[in-house]
């Protein structure tokens, strides 16, 4: 009985110990990371590890030329697509793909896989291929010591994936047709009981499509709130565009004169003076001669 209780007893350590050491956190010699970006109408999000040089020779060695990687350590990196996009001039369907690359000293293999389930570079046929890309590779003027991956030049439209380590950075374009889902859903937000007049007018503007719309949206904005600064300077920028000068004047001097006393006084005069200028100048431009 002497035995058994004794038994029980270890048991029951070696579980508490077990338990303890699934708790134990470890600095990771390749962290995992997440790259989570909303972009177009909806968003990228990216998983992968992070092997650092720590003083190794890492392209042509630990990365070898002409082999795949799996573009990181540890299981292959991940990439999330929100929509249907173009990348590198191939369209690839929204989604999640393994990402591997094949790098070389004068152009990197990128390949976005269905086969998402490989921990290793191994498994991954053709067949599996959603793209498959043809990069030329950057060099850098100092060492990136951390695989790191990241998305930059945002635009309404158009991103670029950096994938960087050591010297060595390749960037993947990556462009989203959505001016037709973005104007669904404008027209589905302006049927709804808060509209969004002032973000549909800023989006117009920026894009420089629909200004009569943008200038029609701006208008009723204002109307809903006539002393928001910050709407008579778009009125101002999108009748300016549109070529309509008194309109643009006029709302360029309301802006200054509704931002006084606020936080954003100065930016906003000076933004606006810059308006007045500039059309003030257009106009004498076009004045006849007497």
């Amino acid at each position: 009985m002497k035995r058994i209780v004794i038994s029980m007893s270890l048991f029951a350590l070696l579980l508490s110990s077990g338990a303890a050491y699934s708790q134990l956190k470890l600095p990771a010699l390749s962290p995992t990371a997440r790259v989570s970006q909303d972009f177009s109408i909806s968003n990228i999000e990216i998983a992968y590890s992070r092997p650092s040089m720590r003083g190794r020779k890492v392209m042509g060695e630990m990365v070898p030329y002409g082999k795949v990687w799996r573009t990181g350590a540890n299981a292959s990196t991940k990439i999330k697509f929100g929509e249907d996009l173009e990348i590198a001039g191939q369209r690839i369907k929204a989604g999640e793909y393994s990402v591997y690359t094949i790098p070389d000293r004068d152009k990197w293999e990128v390949v976005f896989s269905t086969a998402t389930g490989n921990w290793s570079a191994d498994g991954f046929p053709r067949e599996y291929d959603a793209a498959r890309l043809k990069i030329k590779p950057i060099t850098l003027n100092e060492d990136v010591q951390t695989f790191t991956i990241a998305i930059s030049d945002i635009t309404f439209t158009s991103c670029k994936i950096e994938m960087m380590w050591e010297r060595t950075m390749i960037v993947i374009p990556v462009v989203a047709d959505n001016k037709d889902a973005v104007a669904a859903n404008i027209d589905k937000a302006l049927n709804n009981t808060s509209v969004p007049y002032f973000q549909a007018a800023s989006y117009y503007y920026e894009t420089n499509q629909k200004l009569d719309d943008a200038r029609r949206y701006v208008d009723k904005a204002i109307e809903q709130n006539p002393k928001a600064f910050y709407m008579w300077y778009l009125k101002a920028r999108i009748e300016k565009k549109l070529g309509n000068t008194e309109d643009a004047l006029a709302a360029a001097k309301k802006s200054i004169e509704l931002s006084k006393g606020t936080a954003n006084a100065l930016e906003y005069k000076r933004n606006n003076e810059k308006i007045i200028a500039e059309l003030n100048k257009h106009k004498r431009a076009y004045q006849p001669a007497d």
